[in-house]
């Protein structure tokens, strides 16, 4: 059995009177991409910290790389590489800079940190820009140097904060292709982008500081049916209603679309055309996507949290 890289028991945290997160059990596998996906104000960017070591455990235990959260986060740190959403780069200097300073507050020096900046260079093909400035690059370039500088004394665990915020979806490929290439370390990263939680081997859904979802991206659309149906409608409660009892479906209203999951929506159409077409203006079928499963598990739609 692979050990966990991180296993989470009963974690709550507070600011004050309001409940950031509230008694989550998670685990997360061992060299695994795993994804933490919620709106701002779902608790992942406090969850991050403590991952971090940021904010001290107060409430439930929890074992990072088989160490204690609460009692050896000291010990935890050298094992960790952390990217933060907002950028923690030197402008000023140049790439190779920017990553030597970052090697040396890990503790690296003389040869060795220099063969390792090489390494890192050579691996987020970064070698022929090292003595660029920093200020000059591109958004996805500068992400590069971040993740480089994040991995530069070889960390066993991996946190990334929204780490495709701000990268067009070309810089955000790049993103990912570069960390798809990484070996030995699993990579738990915080979003609230459906198409970068796709990225994840396992994801965690998280709403207003609880656990409403976890699985394989696949997994979890899978979960809530075949294909979803909405429908456009001049008095979508009172269809929804009507669609129910006559048709025994579960047809809900949500953002004043009449809503239906099934495993067979192209065969509803046409009854519910047939019996209640007079009442419809616009009838879509899609394939369930997060977005369907975050709305799904919450009554509401991520956009909205967010």
């Amino acid at each position: 059995m692979t050990e966990s890289a991180v296993h989470a028991k009963g974690v709550a945290f507070s600011y004050g009177d309001r409940e950031a997160l509230r008694g989550i059990d998670f685990e997360v596998e061992r060299g695994s991409v795993h994804g933490f996906l919620g709106p701002n104000g779902s608790g992942k960017s406090t969850l991050f910290k403590l991952l971090a070591t940021i904010l001290p455990l107060s409430r439930g235990t929890m074992k990072v790389l088989g160490l204690d959260l609460a009692t050896q986060a000291a010990l935890l740190r050298e094992k960790l590489g952390v990217v933060f959403q907002s950028p923690a780069l030197d402008k000023k200097l140049s790439i190779r800079r920017n990553l030597v300073y970052g090697g040396q507050m890990f503790g690296l020096g003389g040869a060795a940190l220099q063969k390792r900046v090489d390494e890192m260079l050579e691996y987020a093909d970064l070698s022929d820009r090292q003595n660029d400035v920093v200020s000059d690059l591109s958004g996805g370039l500068r992400r590069r140097v971040e993740l480089a500088k994040g991995m530069l004394h070889e960390p066993e665990l991996l946190l990334l904060d929204e780490p495709s915020t701000g990268l067009d979806p070309g810089a955000r490929d790049d993103l990912w292709t570069f960390l798809r290439q990484r070996e030995n370390v699993t990579v738990l990263f915080t979003t609230h982008l459906m198409d970068e939680a796709e990225h994840a081997a396992r994801l965690t859904i998280l709403h207003e500081g609880a656990i409403v979802g976890e699985g394989t991206p696949a997994e979890l659309k899978q979960s809530i049916g075949g294909e979803v149906l909405e429908i456009t409608a001049p008095s979508p409660d009172t269809l929804a209603a009507d669609l129910s009892k006559a048709h025994g479906v579960d047809a809900r209203v949500v953002d004043k679309l009449v809503r239906i999951e099934s495993s067979d929506a192209h065969g509803l159409v046409a009854p519910l055309m047939q019996s209640h077409g007079d009442h419809v203006d616009r009838v879509t079928i899609s394939r369930p996507s997060l977005a369907d499963v975050f709305l799904s598990r919450t009554g509401r739609r991520l956009s909205e949290d967010a």
